[in-house]
């Protein structure tokens, strides 16, 4: 199989044009989930998809997830989830591979230097907005197999490839679906691979083998049932804003520490493993301070705090406030009603269901303490953390392929975000879970001028390639 490897890492090296030149096709296909003006590009994208996975003499199965009512009446469909079989031996376990095809709003106004849905190459970076979120990376799947496919070498593994339309827009409809395929296409899966991350630093690759979950709030406040001249009112009512600063304010301390009862109480506590691993990770905080936009300083100096504030216990940060003026000049108002956002970041082994209750205890506490007569309503919605296993066999043949391709032992790392699919992939399908973190650091996802570069993008291909043939060795040894 050495032989073979070279031939398809040589062959990756050959047609490294023609698979910018397809980024390009992809990134032009401005798939913005969010958008209905753009939901046809999303059908675009899912089409375009299918044409390649039946090109690769894989079967395109497309199921559609019901429809969108948006708030100018408009009902449109939405993008569907489109699976890619790639079985080839019935007796043996299904890898499942996922990415999503929809992309975040983007406008040259917003400060781009170049046309975001024009791929644009310059200094071996490939700027457009998908490049690295998501569609390079997925991508980079089709042309793991196109390289198979021409060299005449057979699939290593059974793969099916699973790429959503929602992502950005909260994955609707994909629980559902992963839940139904469970017991079709999706019930001999056993490994799971998500390339839907990033590199820690721009100098070595990782895998990721954690998550925090997420509890995001939303603290309503009423009062008067109008807003009222403060020059009429102020100083006689109790002013629902007045009430949801001062609420707020209990959360947590100048540091940012949580200040909510029983909110820590659940969190794992940390092994003499895990503190060696953050110990040799690469990662240098001044260029995280940077990466902040030159704040002052962090509020940890050490790596090893830096790392585990980042990634393994939990944070609370405030969003914003909607209802009360926020437009230029002034408007001297009291609102009637306003609404606080804040979230947790979840670690194990907190659950967002009991943390969001000790949360909703906490506020209707400090809130009845103020005797204002207004009304509290508090709403939330939640992902929960997920940890997995670097030990087993999906995380030992990424840690190979990596190897492999890069001659570099790969950081294991978390994340400090969510990626909610993961759990749900955990629920129906169980098995192995494996995150391995294609693009840079730096390369600018959700924001202006999102690149990836040509580097991560060419070699990922042949990381999925690397990934597949050392779970095949990993399958072998247990069958």
């Amino acid at each position: 199989m050495i032989r073979c490897m070279e031939q398809l890492f040589d062959y990756v090296n050959q047609h490294s044009e023609e698979y910018i030149q397809r980024l390009r096709e992809a990134v032009a296909l401005d798939s913005v989930s969010a958008d209905p003006c753009k939901r046809s590009r999303c059908v675009d994208m899912a089409h375009y998809i299918c044409e390649w996975i039946e090109r690769l003499e894989g079967k395109a199965l497309v199921k559609h997830i019901g429809k969108q009512k948006f708030a100018d009446g408009q009902v449109l469909d939405y993008p569907p989830v489109i699976f890619g079989d790639f079985c080839v031996d019935p007796h043996r376990p299904v890898v499942l591979a996922y990415c999503h095809y929809d992309v975040q709003p983007a406008d040259i106004q917003d400060g781009w230097k170049f046309n975001p849905f024009e791929l644009t190459e310059e200094q071996g970076k490939l700027y457009g907005r998908g490049a690295t979120d998501d569609k390079g990376p997925l991508l980079d799947w089709l042309w793991a197999i196109e390289a198979h496919r021409q060299l005449g070498i057979p699939l290593p593994v059974n793969l099916v490839l699973c790429f959503e339309g929602m992502e950005e827009s909260g994955s609707f409809g994909l629980d559902k679906v992963i839940e139904e395929e469970s017991k079709g296409l999706l019930s001999r899966v056993k490994y799971v691979c998500i390339t839907d991350n990033y590199w820690l630093t721009e100098h070595r690759p990782c895998l990721t083998y954690g998550l925090r979950g997420i509890v995001f709030f939303q603290v309503h406040i009423r009062g008067p049932q109008m807003d009222l001249h403060s020059g009429l009112f102020g100083g006689l009512i109790h002013e629902p804003l007045n009430d949801l600063i001062h609420l707020l304010h209990t959360l947590t301390d100048s540091q940012g520490n949580i200040l909510i009862p029983k909110v820590m109480d659940s969190v794992a506590p940390v092994t003499k493993e895990e503190e060696s691993i953050y110990e040799r990770i690469l990662f240098d905080t001044e260029q995280l301070r940077k990466e902040a936009g030159q704040v002052s300083q962090l509020r940890e100096s050490d790596k090893v705090k830096v790392l585990m504030n980042r990634w393994r216990f939990p944070s609370l940060s405030f969003h914003g406030i909607q209802g009360a003026f926020s437009g230029q000049g002034e408007k001297t108002v009291i609102p009637c009603a306003v609404t606080g956002k804040f979230s947790i970041r979840l670690v194990p082994h907190q659950q967002p269901q009991e943390i969001a209750h000790h949360v909703e205890q906490f506020l209707k506490q400090q809130f009845d303490q103020f005797h204002s007569g207004n009304e509290l309503q508090v709403e939330w919605r939640g992902a929960s953390p997920w940890l997995g296993d670097y030990h087993n066999s999906n995380f030992t043949a990424a840690r190979l392929a990596f190897k492999k391709v890069y001659q570099v032992e790969p950081d294991l790392t978390r994340e400090g975000g969510s990626i909610p699919i993961t759990n749900t992939f955990q629920e129906y399908l169980g098995g192995e879970i494996c995150l391995i973190p294609l693009g840079s650091p730096d390369d600018g996802a959700h924001s202006q001028n999102e690149k990836m570069n040509k580097h991560n993008y060419i070699e990922g291909i042949k990381v999925i390639i690397a990934y597949m043939d050392e779970l095949a060795k990993q399958i072998s040894y247990q069958y």
